[in-house]
């Protein structure tokens, strides 16, 4: 919905709730019976939150409500990437027979940058593996790399290390293309990204050249292979891009787990029945 859908959907409300809707101060101020903005979902970066909080507004929101939807999603395009699960499956579609089998997670160093509800939940699933674990926060995440035998480091460190860089971070102006050209020179070549958080947290132009170098075919830093579940536009329009074979995408579905929907809704109503309550 744009901001005017929106406006003219809910007025006379005292509460709404939202998805990925735009909520700016236009809208903040074009709905002054909107008392509390109830989220489904977690990402907040369609809301303008300080206007919101100025206006005295309330927001009712759960942070991490859908974590181990994306957490899994994120094992998931590790796997697949590592055993060559989505190239050999193009390869067969197509008649041809590739045995190639690619290496095991197991053991592998796998750097997660950002170490909130769902980079933690990723965590806990990849212990199994026994893989060494760097994380990247803006905060100090001490009590997390002790507990699951984690090493916080700076970011350029967890690039130069890992095998699989995996990003759980929420999109503002700090992790606005926090990979780009720069960090994805930092990565090995045969590294893998994978990108389950906000599109423009990964500056797609130079994620694509990187993936053209990895399969031979363009000048420039190589990485082996990215999964995304999300673009910097959604739908994606690049269809050049998302014919990679050494792309793995989905279409925003990390969060849309059957159970993580429910308890996304869930969640919403929730926030809206503890507010009222309240007062």
């Amino acid at each position: 919905m744009s901001e005017l859908d929106v406006i003219e959907f809910a007025q006379g409300f005292d509460a709404v709730i939202v998805g990925t809707e735009p909520i700016s101060a236009r809208v903040i101020d074009a709905l002054p019976g909107m008392q509390v903005l109830a989220k489904y979902g977690v990402g907040l970066d369609s809301i303008d939150l300080d206007y919101l909080k100025s206006a005295g507004r309330t927001l009712a929101w759960e942070p991490g409500v859908n974590r181990r939807s994306v957490a899994e999603l994120a094992l998931g395009f590790m796997l697949s990437l590592v055993h060559n699960v989505h190239r050999t499956s193009l390869d067969l579609k197509r008649g041809i027979w590739t045995k190639e089998g690619g290496r095991l997670l197991s053991d592998r160093t796998v750097g997660i940058v950002g170490c909130g509800a769902i980079g933690q939940d990723l965590l806990t699933l990849l212990k199994p593996f026994g893989c060494e674990l760097l994380i990247c926060d803006i905060e100090d995440k001490a009590d997390v790399a002790r507990k699951f035998g984690a090493v916080q480091v700076p970011l350029n460190d967890l690039l130069e290390q890992s095998d699989i860089v995996t990003l759980h971070v929420p999109l503002t102006t700090m992790t606005h293309h926090l990979v780009g050209p720069p960090q994805i020179d930092r990565m090995r070549d045969d590294s893998l990204l994978i990108n389950t958080s906000r599109g423009a947290v990964v500056d797609g132009d130079a994620l694509k050249v990187a993936l053209l170098a990895g399969l031979g075919l363009g000048p420039g830093k190589a990485i082996a292979g990215a999964a995304l579940d999300v673009f910097e536009s959604e739908p994606p329009g690049d269809l050049a891009f998302l014919a990679l074979p050494n792309l793995l995408g989905t279409p925003h579905i990390g969060g849309n787990a059957l159970e993580a929907v429910l308890a996304m809704g869930r969640s919403a109503i929730a926030g809206l029945r503890k507010t009222f309550k309240s007062d």
